[in-house]
C-alpha cells in the first residue's frame, strides 16, 4: 500500500504540505512529532492570544490550537489553582479515593446543565470520552430490567470525527482518517448523511423538507440494521474539524431525538469541540430545544491548561446502573486526575465569573459579520458558517458549482502556512474532507472567549488578507 507524506491533525489529513516560510528541516527531536520529515515550530512563551516562537515571531492564535485555549494563555489564576491543588494532593487512584478538584468540577458541570445531567465521568481526552460514552450506552441496556443484550450497534454520520482511538474512530465517518485502520474498526457502526446545509440541501428544498429527509434516512437505517440492536445515534451539534464548523439546521436534532425515542435508542451528542461555551451557550444543545442522554465534552473544558475531557449523563443512565450492578465497568489510571480537575474548575470559574459565554455570543456576531462582509463574495470562498466563536471558511475551485479543489493540492494547509508567515502572523486551523471525507478544504477561526471588538477586527483583517493574497498570487505559489 503506497502512503503519501502526511501531516495529521485532530480532524484532517493534509497531503504534501509546504513549509511556512520558517527554516525547518528533518526533525532531530526524540519526540515522534506529527511529521518525521519536518520539525514543528517551537513556542517559547504564550500570553493571552499570542504565541512567541524561538525566533521572536509573535503569532496571533486565532483558533486556540484546535479550539482549545478558550481563556487564552498564561492565566495566573489557573497557575494558582494548580499550586493549591498540589498542596493538597497531586494524584490519587479513583478506585479508592476522590479529591476536592474532582468533586468541585463535577458539581460545577452538573449545575451548568440546570438539572438535565446527573453525573460526570472525567477522563483525559475527547477520544477517551467517546470510548466511555459508547461503553456506558452498551452497559445501560445490559443493566435495564429486562436487559436488552442485542443492542451492540451505533449509528453515526458521514464526514464526522469523534476521536482517534479505535472505538471512536469507528464512530467517525471521516474517510481519510479511517483509511489506514479500516480493517481494524468495528463493523457494528454505520453512518448516515450529515446535516450540512451547504452541501446537502437540494435546490429549492426547504429546511423543513431537508430535516424530514434526514430523519427518514435515520429511521430507515434503524430499520435496516434492526432497531432493537442499536444503542445510540451519535452526532456533533456543530461539526468541528471534519466539516469546518457546520451547525445543525433548526429542528434537525429534535427530529433525530424523536427517531431515537421511537426505537428506544439513546442520543449521544459529541460536544468535545463545540461545547463548553464555544458556540454561545455553555452546552451547544441548550440552543437546540433538546437534551441528550449522554454528552461528551473536552477541549474548552480545561482550556489547554491540562489534558481533560468528560462524559455527562442523565439520571436515566445513572438509575439503570444503580438498580443493576451499581458501577460502570470502565476506568482509567488518570480518571478524575486532581490537578487536571482543579485546572478545569478554575477555567470554568473564569468563564462563569467573567461572563465569557455572553461575550462569545456578542463577539461571535462581530466575527460573523466581519468574515461574511469581506469574504462572502470571494470567488474561492464557497461558504462561511458557524456559531458563537466557532467559524469555518470553506474554499472552492468554482463558486457556482461548489467544485472543490483536488485533495493533493492541500489548499487548507497552504492557507494555514501563508498565515504563519510575516506579515500575517496568524494561525488558522486547517481541515480537509468537507465534501466527502477526502476532498474539500476549510479553515477554522475559533479565538479565545475573552476577545474584544478590537481583537475581532484584527483577526478578521489578517484572515481576509491571507485568503485574498494566497488566491491572488496563485494557490501553487
Amino acid at each position: 500500500m503506497s502512503l503519501p507524506s502526511l501531516v495529521v491533525n485532530d480532524g484532517n489529513v493534509a497531503v504534501n504540505p509546504k513549509q511556512n516560510g520558517h527554516a525547518q528541516g528533518p526533525s532531530t527531536s526524540a519526540v515522534l512529532h506529527r511529521s518525521l520529515h519536518t520539525a514543528p515550530l517551537k513556542v517559547i512563551s504564550a500570553q493571552g492570544s499570542y504565541l512567541t516562537l524561538e525566533d521572536g515571531q509573535q503569532i496571533l492564535d486565532a483558533t486556540g490550537g484546535a479550539a482549545v485555549a478558550c481563556i487564552g494563555h498564561g492565566d495566573p489564576s489557573v497557575k494558582e489553582a494548580v499550586m493549591k491543588q498540589m498542596d493538597q494532593v497531586s494524584y490519587c487512584h479513583s478506585l479508592f479515593f476522590s479529591s476536592s478538584g474532582a468533586e468541585n468540577l463535577a458539581k460545577l458541570l452538573i449545575d451548568s446543565t440546570e438539572g438535565v445531567m446527573a453525573k460526570a465521568f472525567i477522563v483525559s481526552s475527547g477520544s477517551e470520552a467517546m470510548e466511555a460514552a459508547m461503553k456506558l450506552a452498551r452497559q445501560y441496556y445490559l443493566e435495564l430490567q429486562p436487559a436488552q443484550p442485542d443492542r451492540i450497534r451505533f449509528i453515526a454520520r458521514k464526514e464526522s470525527y469523534h476521536g482517534n482511538t479505535l472505538g471512536a474512530l469507528a464512530l467517525s465517518g471521516h474517510v481519510a482518517r479511517r483509511k489506514l485502520f479500516k480493517p481494524m474498526l468495528s463493523e457494528n457502526v454505520t453512518h448516515v448523511s450529515p446535516c450540512n446545509a451547504y452541501r446537502g440541501m437540494r435546490s429549492g428544498e426547504s429546511i423543513e423538507a431537508y430535516v424530514d429527509r434526514l430523519a427518514q434516512e435515520l429511521d430507515d437505517e434503524f430499520k435496516r440494521v434492526g432497531p432493537h440492536r442499536v444503542c445510540a445515534f451519535v452526532a456533533e451539534p456543530v461539526v468541528g474539524a471534519a466539516l469546518g464548523c457546520v451547525p445543525s439546521v433548526p429542528g434537525y436534532l429534535k427530529a433525530m431525538k424523536a427517531i431515537c425515542k421511537k426505537h428506544g435508542a439513546l442520543l449521544i451528542l459529541d460536544e468535545v469541540m463545540c461545547g463548553m461555551g464555544r458556540t454561545g451557550s455553555i452546552h451547544a444543545w441548550q440552543q437546540e430545544g433538546i437534551t441528550p442522554d449522554l454528552q461528551t465534552i473536552g477541549k474548552g473544558l480545561g482550556g489547554g491548561y491540562a489534558p481533560i475531557a468528560g462524559v455527562l449523563m442523565t439520571q436515566r443512565i445513572v438509575d439503570a446502573l444503580d438498580r443493576g450492578t451499581g458501577s460502570f465497568m470502565h476506568g482509567h489510571t488518570y480518571q478524575g486526575h486532581p490537578l487536571a480537575c482543579a485546572v478545569a474548575f478554575q477555567v470554568q470559574t473564569v468563564v462563569r465569573d467573567q461572563r465569557l459565554v455572553e461575550n462569545v455570543a456578542a463577539m461571535g456576531k462581530l466575527l460573523e459579520e466581519g468574515l461574511k462582509n469581506k469574504l462572502a463574495h470571494h470567488p474561492n470562498v464557497g461558504d462561511i458558517r458557524g456559531r458563537g466563536l466557532f467559524w469555518g471558511i470553506e474554499f472552492v475551485e468554482d463558486k457556482e458549482s461548489k467544485k472543490a479543489f483536488p485533495a493533493d493540492m492541500g489548499v487548507e494547509m497552504r492557507v494555514h502556512e501563508r498565515g504563519m508567515q510575516k506579515p500575517y502572523n496568524i494561525s488558522l486551523y486547517p481541515g480537509s474532507g468537507s465534501v466527502d471525507g477526502l476532498v474539500g478544504d476549510h479553515v477554522i477561526v475559533a479565538p479565545a472567549y475573552n476577545v474584544n471588538a478590537q481583537d475581532i477586527d484584527l483577526i478578521v483583517q489578517r484572515t481576509v488578507q491571507v485568503v485574498q493574497d494566497i488566491f491572488k498570487d496563485g494557490i501553487d505559489s
